[in-house]
């Protein structure tokens, strides 16, 4: 039996090995994804051990180089990156399964994983080859960062995204799940959030200000899950099972996360099922336009537009 906050780590809780966090199986109920979160400081490295998983980096704020070592022979990546996480998509480099590396930098970066036994090429995504979707309406729009998603990259089992929530907004809603396998319908996935806030775009915040969102996750037949957490930059969220959301930017602080996802299921599909209680939510979008601010790209392009 998991205590009540078993699946949520505030910053810092799940350090190890000079990663600022680390998610793999080593913890108790987790199998399908994992998760490396560092601060590279100034051109500090972390190094990535040859394993059977398969690997997305992705620069948090700043930049990174990629060492990386396989059967197939070595190379060296360079990952522009980008000034935080709010300032649109960023390039990310997709890992072979048995590929060691060497990330080094000055910024943050992160590293999604999950295990699998089938190698794929190894394939540096540029930030303009990242497939920006608008998703939702109103007060439920974000932007999701597609470049790990199967429509995006080929893998065996990794689906990753992005997803930028603007503040007063909800994302992750209606509340969800994928713990189930039901052909054409849901898939049995992990999922991890790893989550960022901070003031938002244009606005002054003083310096004491603290920026949150709020997160939860609810019981579903797959299991008892119960998580109503605020958020902040450098949490992580584990969703073994269960519906999960809403994702909730506060008032004057947007709110970002990282999402990890991998399963048990043949076919590498991200298939949901919402809570009957609120799927209906979604009919009412049709009828609301998309968040007049966004899309998000770089605070100097959205300078020179007007924004």
């Amino acid at each position: 039996m998991h205590a009540r906050n078993a699946w949520f780590h505030p910053r810092g809780m799940l350090a190890r090995d000079g990663w600022e966090s680390m998610v793999d199986a080593t913890l108790d109920g987790w199998e399908h994804t994992g998760l490396r979160v560092a601060d590279l400081g100034d051109g500090s490295s972390r190094e990535l051990p040859a394993a059977g998983v398969e690997r997305i980096v992705v620069p948090l704020a700043g930049g990174c180089e990629v060492a990386w070592t396989s059967e197939d022979g070595s190379g060296t990546v360079e990952l522009a990156g980008r000034a935080s996480v709010f300032d649109g998509p960023t390039d990310v480099v997709y890992l072979p399964v048995g590929t060691a590396a060497v990330i080094s930098g000055s910024g943050r970066v992160a590293v999604a994983e999950a295990p699998a036994t089938t190698r794929h090429p190894l394939r540096v995504i540029a930030k303009d080859e990242v497939p920006v979707e608008l998703r939702g309406a109103g007060r439920s729009s974000r932007q999701v960062h597609n470049f790990g998603t199967p429509g995006a990259l080929q893998a065996e089992k990794l689906i990753v995204c992005e997803v930028i929530t603007p503040a007063e907004n909800w994302s992750s809603y209606p509340a969800h799940k994928h713990d189930e396998h039901i052909a054409g319908h849901e898939s049995r996935l992990e999922e991890i959030y790893y989550f960022e806030s901070a003031t938002a775009r244009g606005l002054d915040a003083p310096e004491e200000a603290e920026p949150f969102g709020m997160f939860a996750t609810y019981s579903s037949p797959a299991g008892e899950i119960d998580v109503t957490a605020i958020v902040r930059t450098g949490d992580v969220a584990l969703v073994p099972y269960g519906y999960h959301g809403p994702a909730v930017a506060a008032p004057g602080y947007d709110l970002y996360y990282l999402n990890v996802m991998a399963g048990p299921d043949a076919e590498r599909e991200w298939r949901i099922s919402d809570d009957p209680a609120h799927a209906w939510v979604r009919s009412s979008w049709e009828t609301q336009t998309i968040d007049p601010r966004l899309p998000y790209a770089a605070h100097q392009a959205a300078d020179q537009e007007g924004r």
